[in-house]
């Protein structure tokens, strides 16, 4: 539990290692789960020979090169000419595992979330990617830009029904989730505040799948949103919430709630040193993730375990801790089963997250993933199979157990499972590798993150 009275100086100092979070192995696997979607034993331990501050900077900083790129756009054209936005899920899939930029592409994981489209009401392959895409492109960079862009982005205007906003008749969807789910939240606007903002985004509609402003439907009339009166455009509206207030505050608690703790939500206090590095940073998303990252709190006892995987972490950060590949296809229909489907979020508000991963049924489905990626024919771990992956390291069945708690569970297992694994006698090895794991990753203390 984070307390209360944590000092929130401390909280978002930069991070020193000590006796009670020193920066070794353990460390360094609950730094790239949270950031990204875990790393290789390999990858754990080059990142322990450097300073934790040195290795988020590059984690921020990291870029797809061009050839990366190319093939991702091969991929999607591949997957568009299908017209089947359960391709585009599948390519996905594909990128979060090759990505060279795993918290690059974690963000745009948190934006799909947090700024909610579906596929189901929207039904146009091209246009969700479309907006796929605007979310990388901004996923560390400027949230007043990216809310602009997401503001006037077809399958928004579509899913949100902003592409039929005529002044004679305004719809206040978009101007009401705006304010109360991507900005500002409840308690910091006025439903005449809705009114108003919705005037001022009539005349914005879609033509041939791209953003088109009709002057003929636009109310150019006087408007007074949050205090600020005139004949206000929809790009007005839009910087006029932005620049509330409450929206670092806003922003800063969702970054937390993604990358520190499911709950509790953080507190005001604890907020505002955040709040306030968005402001001096014009509310660039990149310098707040890197102190979130690189602070006390982040790397903390109260912060360990505060999580729980959702099933693209699970699903995901299981295959890229050994250099995996699978069936994205089947991967992608996998994580839809078990509620996170991507390009399909639940409703406007997103995932819900946190405990609601977790119930009897997604239990179940959660173990059967991975013990479908650790038999499926088309996995690979770093090119070979799991026995051949495994077979250089000599590990006896107590050091595999071992290395796969330091490097993927955020907490300790404790003594009994432990024994419980390590006495699993099957044969031949490989079989005992395969065993071994997929028991240890049914366990409670796997789904934590």
């Amino acid at each position: 539990m984070i307390p209360s009275s944590v000092d929130p100086d401390w909280a978002w100092a930069a991070y020193e290692s000590s006796d009670t979070a020193p920066w070794d192995v353990r460390s360094a696997a609950h730094l790239f789960r949270r950031a990204g979607f875990g790393a290789t034993w390999e990858e754990l331990n080059e990142a322990v020979g450097r300073s934790p501050h040195d290795v988020i900077g590059d984690m921020v900083a990291a870029a797809e090169p061009q050839s990366f790129r190319d093939e991702m756009s091969h991929l999607v054209r591949a997957a568009l000419a299908t017209g089947n936005v359960k391709h585009l899920s599948a390519q996905w899939v594909y990128r979060m595992l090759a990505t060279p930029a795993p918290l690059h592409e974690k963000m745009t994981l948190f934006w799909h979330g947090h700024f909610a489209t579906s596929a189901a009401k929207v039904e146009d392959a091209e246009l969700m990617q479309q907006q796929n895409d605007l979310l990388r492109a901004h996923a560390l960079g400027d949230f007043p830009a990216l809310l602009l862009e997401i503001s006037r982005d077809p399958a928004m205007l579509l899913y949100l029904d902003s592409a039929s906003n005529r002044k004679a008749h305004p719809n206040e969807n978009y101007a009401r989730e705006i304010m109360e789910l991507f900005c500002l939240g409840e308690g910091n606007y006025s439903e005449q505040d809705i009114r108003e903002l919705a005037r001022c985004f009539t005349g914005w509609e879609i033509k041939r799948n791209k953003f088109r402003f009709n002057r003929y439907q636009h109310d150019g009339g006087v408007k007074t949103v949050l205090g600020h009166s005139g004949k206000l455009s929809g790009e007005d509206g839009v910087a006029i919430v932005a620049g509330q207030p409450s929206a670092p505050k806003f922003i800063a608690r969702k970054l937390v709630q993604f990358f520190v703790m499911d709950e509790p939500s953080a507190s005001d206090t604890l907020i505002e040193p955040l709040a306030n590095e968005l402001r001096r940073n014009e509310m660039r998303i990149g310098p707040t993730v890197e102190r979130i990252l690189g602070s006390n709190l982040f790397f903390s006892p109260e912060a360990r375990g505060r999580k729980i995987r959702s099933p693209v972490e699970l699903g995901i950060g299981f295959l890229r801790s050994f250099d995996g590949t699978t069936d994205a296809y089947q991967m992608a229909d996998s994580l839809e089963q078990l509620g996170q489907g991507l390009y399909f979020p639940p409703s406007v508000k997103g995932w819900d997250g946190g405990r609601s991963w977790i119930n009897s049924s997604t239990l179940v489905g959660r173990a059967n993933l991975i013990y479908r990626l650790l038999s499926g024919g088309k996995t690979r771990f770093a090119k070979q199979t799991l026995g051949e992956y495994f077979k250089s390291d000599g590990l006896d069945a107590a050091d595999l157990v071992g290395r796969l708690e330091t490097m993927m569970f955020a907490v300790p297992i404790s003594q009994s499972a432990k024994q419980h694994v390590a006495d699993i006698d099957v044969q031949p090895r490989d079989r005992r590798i395969h065993e071994t794991i997929h028991l240890l990753c049914t366990l409670p203390e796997f789904q934590l993150a």
